[in-house]
């Protein structure tokens, strides 16, 4: 919830080739009421039918600025915008499961007048899939490797990672391992007043408390076999402040930091280890790669895995997600399946997302 990441992306060539991008940091007053909204279980219909069209306006705002700071582009050389929205609530495991991510469609395709894709997880749990991870299908198709196994790490809020295996014919594994960013930037902005702890430094200051750790480790979310997901619903500050009294020692707020990342990375690398003991390549993406005390425990949790940034192979970090729904949005204008159900648990292929068509 730290910013809306927009990308323009030509896939006229078998590469796909980033044109443009723009970054719209939120607003703090609806950062802060996005975030009152996933804390709780009891909310007005009002509040949230505010929401989805102010969020849906800022996402509109931003395709306006990236058009405005690139004037060669035009909305008529855009076919469609893929607007994943803004997540608030995933329970793949309820009774019906459901999904759901904000941001009125409707609105972003009448303001940039601009045929807009959005809803894209909701078909998925539909045919019996979790909703998540989608962005495995994508990764698919930019970094299989007939030469190597590949691992896509994304660390966002949640942590996800994608096996891609050298052998054309075996299949591709995807899950959320658990928290990445979500829970280090709670005890961050809680005990620093910050958004996030820059760098890692504040986590870097300290040593992770190895009984801690294995109590974090002792949620039964980690021992989940895929195809899994998970959200801000599960993974927050009411989830660590329940381990942290379970766990009944008193340890510096430094410390406790220290020992988030080691979780990060640690789940991280005993997920990895379920699927592969090969010696593979783990491609990083997403906004944990800012963080170089994060960077630093994973490259020692993972070996011998080398690591390695996607800028590296021509697809920027920073951009991985935004040009994922750009191809999610593609794939759905030209009526093709964009779901990996051996990642999601769906029974079969199917087409995402709802078409919110321009007027012409």
């Amino acid at each position: 919830m730290d910013a809306i990441d927009a990308a323009l992306v030509d896939f006229s060539n078998p590469a796909p080739q980033l044109l443009a991008t723009h970054k719209f940091a939120l607003p703090d007053k609806l950062r802060n009421d996005l975030n009152g909204l996933c804390e709780t279980d009891s909310l007005k219909i009002t509040q949230l039918a505010e929401l989805d069209g102010r969020i849906a306006h800022a996402f509109a705002d931003t395709v306006t600025e990236l058009l405005e700071k690139n004037p060669t582009y035009s909305k008529n050389d855009i076919l469609a915008i893929g607007s994943h929205g803004q997540t608030l609530f995933h329970y793949p495991q309820h009774c019906y499961p459901f999904t759901l991510q904000i941001g009125d469609p409707n609105i972003i395709a009448e303001k940039t007048a601009i045929t807009t894709i959005a809803d894209f997880r909701r078909r998925d749990m539909a045919a019996g899939g979790q909703g998540a991870p989608l962005s495995p299908a994508f990764h698919n198709f930019i970094f299989r490797n007939g030469k190597e196994d590949r691992i896509v790490l994304n660390l966002g809020g949640i942590a996800n990672i994608t096996y891609l295996p050298a052998d054309a014919k075996a299949s591709v594994i995807g899950f959320d391992t658990g928290p990445a960013n979500i829970l280090i930037d709670k005890w961050a902005q809680k005990h620093l007043k910050q958004w996030f702890d820059e760098e890692g430094k504040w986590a870097a200051s300290a040593f992770f408390d190895e009984t801690l750790l294995k109590q974090f480790l002792s949620d039964p979310y980690f021992q989940l076999k895929p195809p899994k997901s998970t959200g801000h619903n599960y993974f927050n500050l009411a989830w660590l402040e329940k381990h942290l009294t379970l766990f009944n020692r008193k340890l510096t707020p430094a410390v406790i930091q220290a020992t988030l990342c080691e979780l990060t990375a640690r789940s991280v690398a005993l997920a990895i280890k379920q699927f592969t003991n090969r010696n593979g390549t783990i491609i990083l993406c997403g906004g944990g790669n800012k963080n170089t005390f994060l960077k630093k425990r994973l490259a020692e949790n993972c070996q011998p895995h080398r690591i390695q940034l996607s800028d590296e192979l021509k697809i920027p970090s920073e951009w991985m997600e935004a040009m994922a729904f750009a191809w999610f949005a593609k794939q759905t204008l030209e009526g093709q399946t964009s779901n990996l159900p051996a990642v999601t648990g769906a029974r079969n292929p199917t087409v995402l997302g709802g078409i919110y068509l321009k007027v012409k």
